[in-house]
């Protein structure tokens, strides 16, 4: 008797489910056409500027020595793993998402210890040749917060985004257009 009054439920809920199931992944479908998520799964730097937010950080890039040689990927998301690669961008890029969604994004973005830590290895991964070894034995984001060493941005400070003093100030701002 129990499976026949499931059964009946189950009925009289299939058309409901189907219509909120619909409107589900028609919303999920809307939103990664209108955000350009597929995108974000390239390294292609006009992704980085799809919701306005980096228009500074671009900008100072292109007017920048590492333009031609570099990539926002480049520096910002691990290249050591894969997976970690992946799940750094996503939920980097799902906070700056959230953040610009709900107006929460600051007039001076600072870039966070993990993202710190990635740069540094990233920095190193490049110009390991050019740089003393010693100077650089254990120098990470995450031990640069206990005072341990310098970060390579300490002393290369506009490299390569230039002074950003708010997303206002930067000189040559010509917003591109996004694709």
């Amino acid at each position: 008797m129990r499976f026949k009054w499931n059964k009946k439920l189950s009925s009289k809920w299939n058309i409901p489910f189907a219509i909120v199931s619909g409107i589900l992944v028609g919303l999920i479908f809307v939103t990664v056409y209108l955000s350009n998520a597929i995108s974000y799964l390239t390294d292609d730097p006009q992704a980085c500027i799809n919701c306005h937010i980096m228009r500074p950080e671009y900008t100072t890039w292109m007017h920048s020595s590492h333009r031609d040689k570099t990539v926002c990927n480049d520096c910002h998301v691990p290249h050591n793993n894969f997976v970690r690669k992946y799940y750094f961008k996503a939920s980097d890029g799902l906070r700056h998402a959230f953040m610009f969604t709900f107006k929460l994004d600051p007039e001076v973005i600072q870039i966070k210890d993990a993202g710190k830590t990635v740069v540094q290895e990233n920095c190193l991964r490049c110009h390991i040749r050019q740089v003393n070894p010693v100077s650089i034995t254990n120098v990470t984001g995450e031990n640069y917060k206990y005072g341990e060493g310098k970060l390579c941005w300490s002393c290369h400070r506009e490299v390569p985004h230039g002074r950003i003093h708010s997303r206002a100030s930067s000189h040559f701002s010509i917003n591109p257009i996004s694709k």
